[in-house]
């Protein structure tokens, strides 16, 4: 925090620099046509128009009287800094102090110069009073824009270093958008789950390093006018896709219920935007970051309502960045609002890892009780006391049924030990451990006990012993029918949304427990099986156990 608190004062003190001699700089005006007396201060130009004409691919001079009021310091030279269309030669008091590109004239072709160039002053010329700037320029190049001509005067060092000194800046925190960009894009890849507001949150942050990297770029990459706007154009573009894209991070994170009609309307206003304002740069990106800023207040101010983690902090960032925006020059405000809300988004991501992380711990916490209690089922002294019982009297009965009774129930536990560790197993070691189960509980109690499956798919899996739990509730709540036989039917479907599995018991529904109270889905087994479909699912699925006319069904859904 202390860091950044050093940075903003750095920018501070870069903006209280002087940069600017004082001066006075009148409108220019403007005449077609070549003569180079029009350099010279004394040439009377009260005639010429203040707008410029239409002139195509003629030479023509604007004049910009400039009046200095201060004296230069020790050291400084004056600068002058001009942004026009065109190439161009600058005379200072009718002598000349630089060109910039080539100007079109006899059977020499154009070369276009920059939009922005800085030229120095030399000291003999820089005195405090009037002077005059003349500018012979053509526009072979977008003759049809006549754009006007800018001029302003300063410290020669400060004039070039200062838009370099900034342009350092952004791209520093450029650099760490791009940063974030491949991080987040390596998560997104390297993630079992694909979070797709991951994927978003990534593409924001090139997109955002790519906006900066290209606004900036005019700075130390020489652009002739003729290609000026093709940057713009590249700007507008990538605000589109920002825009677009922020309010969709924020309806994923938030929940938004109404997130395609919300997002279909956006992309429309965006549209409408872009195509209404096209050729007007800077009124299409101030329309179309508003419209963003709409969007996105929207689905923040119903995370607001509903209480949503981190909603808070991102109303409070938003309602920052249209502040800034109010206050400060837009382009320098469009780029801070724009970090605010990247990092509100970052922000709201980090609290949505730490709840991930959370329901991580607390799902290997319930793993690990889910084994526990998987092998308690098995080994709990009233199991085991009444299987020996029945054991015993098995083999003094008949003692090669004993060992068949044995071999089952040393089967159902190297089984169990088996799967004791396992989130998902095969469904036929799942179909396996329920046959050898029917086994043992024949044997107990002496009830013909029938299993049989259908449409099955041997490459699926299941969390273990959900059918086995399944079973042994319709073992303990159901009668054998008149012939003594239960029946358990299990039945695959597989659809491409979901795939099904229904288990039907064949008997008599004992019509209340022991304790005189109805059966109910939230017994202790259904409450084991629904834990271990939230393990391995998350929400994907569906349970549902209820009486039918042949006995008890209990359906299975988990969807894809």
């Amino acid at each position: 925090m202390n860091r950044f608190i050093l940075f903003i004062l750095l920018l501070l003190s870069f903006s209280s620099c002087k940069t600017e001699v004082d001066s006075l700089v009148v409108s220019p005006v403007y005449q077609s046509g070549d003569d180079l007396n029009r350099a010279s201060p004394a040439y009377d130009d009260s005639n010429w128009p203040k707008e410029r004409t239409a002139i195509k691919d003629q030479i023509y001079w604007a004049r910009i009287p400039v009046e200095l009021l201060g004296n230069k310091s020790v050291g400084e030279h004056a600068g002058l800094m001009i942004h026009a269309f065109g190439a161009f030669e600058v005379y200072w008091d009718g002598a000349l102090i630089g060109k910039n590109g080539r100007i079109k004239e006899n059977d020499q072709e154009e070369i276009p110069g920059t939009a922005n160039t800085c030229f120095m002053i030399p000291d003999s010329l820089a005195g405090k009073g009037k002077h005059l700037v003349a500018i012979r320029a053509s526009q072979s190049y977008l003759s049809d824009d006549l754009r006007g001509v800018w001029i302003s005067t300063g410290d020669y060092d400060q004039l070039i270093k200062m838009p370099l000194v900034v342009a350092s800046f952004m791209n520093m925190i450029a650099g760490v958008f791009l940063i974030a960009a491949v991080y987040y894009l390596f998560i997104f890849i390297n993630s079992r789950k694909k979070d797709y507001a991951v994927l978003i949150f990534c593409i924001t942050c090139f997109l955002f390093f790519m906006l900066q990297l290209t606004e900036y770029s005019k700075i130390y990459i020489t652009i002739p006018y003729s290609k000026f706007y093709l940057r713009l154009g590249i700007i507008g573009a990538l605000t589109f896709l920002i825009a677009l894209l922020i309010p969709w991070y924020f309806s994923i994170q938030f929940h938004f219920k109404r997130k395609l009609l919300l997002m279909g309307l956006l992309l429309l206003s965006l549209l409408f935007i872009y195509g209404y304002n096209y050729g007007a740069y800077d009124v299409t990106a101030r329309y179309l970051s508003f419209a963003m800023w709409v969007a996105a207040l929207g689905i923040v101010g119903t995370a607001v309502v509903q209480k949503e983690k981190g909603a808070g902090i991102v109303m409070a960032g938003l309602l920052a960045s249209a502040l800034i925006t109010y206050c400060l020059y837009y382009d320098f405000a469009l780029f801070i609002s724009f970090n605010i809300i990247i990092l509100c988004m970052l922000f709201l991501h980090t609290i949505r890892t730490r709840d991930a992380e959370n329901e991580y711990r607390s799902a290997l916490l319930l793993s690990a009780r889910l084994k526990t209690e998987l092998l308690k089922k098995n080994i709990q002294p009233h199991f085991i006391k009444n299987t020996l019982t029945s054991l015993i009297d098995w083999i003094e009965e008949s003692p090669k049924q004993g060992v068949i009774f044995i071999q089952a129930l040393s089967t159902e536990f190297d089984l169990m030990n088996e799967i004791a560790d396992e989130t998902l197993i095969p469904v036929e070691k799942e179909i396996e451990l329920c046959k050898v189960h029917l086994k043992v509980m024949q044997f107990r109690k002496e009830i013909n006990y029938q299993w049989s499956d259908s449409g099955i798919d041997p490459k699926e899996t299941i969390p273990p012993a959900i059918f086995h739990t399944i079973l042994e509730n319709g073992i303990t709540h159901s009668k054998p029918l008149p012939d003594g036989t239960v029946s358990f039917q299990l039945n695959f479907i597989k659809a491409p949304e979901f795939k099904q599995y229904t288990l039907l018991t064949i008997a008599e529904n004992r019509e209340k427990n022991r304790a005189g109270k109805p059966r109910k889905e939230s017994g202790t087994g259904f409450r084991y099986v629904k834990a271990r479909l939230r393990e391995s699912y998350g929400d994907q699925w569906e349970f549902h156990s209820e009486p039918v006319d042949q006995g008890w069904k209990t359906i299975i859904k988990i969807y894809k």
